[in-house]
């Protein structure tokens, strides 16, 4: 058998949709011609059949328009039929704001899905909130979900813009897309007081819906984000249905439930699509001055803003945690500016208030205040109960401070502190961290020494107001303190995490700073890991979801000088690495940091 070549031209093809397009524009050998709104369209009969599965269809062997001269489409435009003709003739298609709506129709009547995918990546890469709206009201006509799913994200996106220049756009917007972007969770710079505005203002240009279909629409609204003033001033047929009325009675339960608010979240109560930022809370660019000003840090962008509401003290020596989309902060001494006889002078003094911040409304609120006043503790969260543990205080007017043992709670339920089992002995300086529901609290200075129950590492007593290596273990189970292994180095001042089943203790005042530390509670045993080029003291750690380890700021000796520094470091707990990933805009030493999901 000879061999034989296969090659292909493709210039063969183009050359025949050429001739074929020469042939309609001199209108010779056309055998059927299209009409659309009164003006005729010359055609080639078996090119249209095999471009296009409506005229394979039309054009097939019982049909009576398969020897038809004329065929009549009453359903399309003139301007529609002629750019999906020229696509079919030669490949390309025309496609301008005008007329992209009568070239869909065409195209999904023609059953010319080339030239749909056509339409529907020129409107995808043109999203903007100019067109947003009408190319969602397309795509939701033709079918088109990729397109309908990217439009209703630009509009979410593109939201706050469109209440100020587009709201006609937005009160013309379909059903199912109102909805869709509704229920988005995140629609960044808008209140949702104003989304409330604009479900009820397009009830009323596109209404009256039935009511089933009213409170669908509306239930996918969160009314625990709009005031209590605001939802009785609300005033719209649609809500006097029962779904929807239980749904606002549900929001001013919510507004009334004071400290029970954080354990009483749903999705009416939750920020849209917040995620968590750091907040800095307190500290300052001096040791003895910390600062009002809440810095808020974006993990994604690595950028720093400010609250625009400020912490109601000035703070030092504090705590903070955040439960339920809340920020708490507790204690700590109140640094004040006092002025006598023309003399200005700064005082000290340690306070047992607890303020809680509410992002939803950007509010300060002052909570029931701690049983005792505390400075230099740790706090921690357990199952959405906050522990206030140890710490110190200095009684007013003297300079005698006073280290605890105690251990309270914050029972939210009730708004009220209440009393746990204290520690074996006062400790103040030290840092606690939970894992698997229990607390372990590590170093600190103690006061009087106690003996623990459970312990088998030897004797770790150090002389009074030195540093400790002690690790305590509070089981929630059981109630009970007990001795765990003991740190290798004592630490004051340090920070503990608990990642991926470890807790880390991380650097601290008076032990060498670059020092870190995992603890492993299965072996109950300390690994030694890779120590910090240069360390610091008086830093703000947080622990991301990522498990990675952030530490601002703080303060290093150097040159026999102290100095505020502004780094922001991330240690990987997998890879045991430090890397400095930014700056703060700011020296900053003695900050306190949490987690806590803000207003985009």
């Amino acid at each position: 058998m000879d061999s034989y070549s296969l090659l292909y031209s493709s210039s063969h093809r183009t050359g025949l949709l050429s001739g074929f397009q020469r042939l309609r524009s001199e209108k010779k050998m056309c055998d059927v011609v299209l009409e659309a709104g009164g003006v005729s369209f010359p055609c080639h009969r078996a090119l249209l059949a095999s471009s296009s599965e409506y005229f394979w269809a039309l054009f097939g062997e019982t049909t009576a328009e398969r020897l038809a001269g004329s065929i009549s489409l009453p359903a399309l435009t003139p301007e529609g039929l002629d750019a999906i003709l020229d696509f079919l003739y030669s490949g390309w298609l025309s496609i301008s704001l005008s007329t992209l709506g009568d070239i869909l129709a065409a195209a999904r009547y023609l059953q010319v899905e080339t030239a749909v995918s056509i339409c529907e990546r020129f409107m995808t890469d043109g999203l903007s909130a100019d067109n947003c709206c009408g190319y969602a009201n397309l795509a939701q006509r033709h079918a088109l979900s990729d397109t309908l799913d990217a439009a209703h994200q630009t509009i979410a996106m593109e939201m706050r813009t469109l209440l100020k220049e587009g709201r006609d756009d937005l009160l013309e917007l379909n059903f199912q897309s109102l909805m869709a972007v509704l229920d988005k969770n995140k629609i960044p710079g808008v209140k949702e007081v104003e989304l409330v505005k604009l479900a009820l203002d397009w009830l009323n240009e596109n209404g009256p819906l039935p009511l089933l279909k009213s409170n669908l629409l509306l239930s996918h609204l969160r009314f625990g984000l709009v005031t209590a003033s605001d939802l009785t001033n609300l005033s719209h047929r649609a809500m006097a249905t029962p779904l929807i009325r239980s749904q606002l009675t549900r929001a001013l339960e919510y507004h009334r439930m004071g400290s029970a608010q954080p354990i009483k979240q749903s999705r009416q109560s939750t920020l849209r699509g917040s995620p968590n930022c750091v907040l800095l809370v307190g500290g300052g660019s001096s040791s003895h001055w910390p600062e009002q000003q809440v810095l808020a840090f974006d993990p994604r962008s690595r950028k720093f803003s400010s609250l625009s509401s400020c912490l109601p003290l000035r703070l030092r020596n504090h705590c903070v945690c955040s439960v339920g989309g809340f920020l708490f902060v507790i204690g700590g001494e109140e640094v004040k500016e006092r002025d006598e006889d023309g003399k200005k002078s700064v005082t000290v003094e340690t306070t047992n208030q607890v303020w809680r911040y509410d992002p939803r409304f950007d509010c300060w609120q002052q909570m029931e205040s701690m049983l005792g006043r505390r400075a230099q503790f740790s706090c921690c969260v357990v199952e959405d109960v906050i522990y206030a543990i140890g710490g110190c205080h200095t009684r007013p007017g003297t300079n005698t401070q006073t280290s605890m043992a105690s251990v309270e709670f914050y029972d939210m339920a009730t708004g009220a502190w209440r009393r746990r089992a204290a520690m074996p002995c006062p400790l103040y300086g030290h840092a606690s961290a939970v894992l698997d529901n229990s607390i372990y609290v590590s170093g600190g200075i103690p006061g009087n020494q106690g003996i623990l129950p459970g312990s088998n590492h030897g004797n770790n007593h150090v002389e009074n107001r030195g540093s400790s290596r002690e690790v305590l273990r509070w089981d929630l189970k059981g109630r009970i303190w007990e001795k765990r292994a003991s740190m290798s180095i004592a630490r004051f001042g340090h920070c503990l995490a608990a990642v991926h089943s470890y807790i880390y203790a991380l650097l601290g005042m008076y032990e060498p700073f670059c020092d870190i530390e995992r603890y492993d509670s299965e072996s109950d045993h300390w690994t030694r890991l890779k120590p910090l080029l240069t360390g610091s003291s008086n830093y703000g750690m947080v622990s991301m979801p990522s498990g990675n380890l952030l530490v601002f700021g703080g303060r290093r000796w150097s040159n026999g000088q102290e100095v505020i520094i502004k780094n922001v470091l991330e240690y990987d707990t997998k890879k045991d690495h430090w890397r400095e990933i930014c700056q703060l805009p700011r020296p900053l030493t003695g900050t306190e940091c949490t987690l806590l999901p803000l207003p985009d």
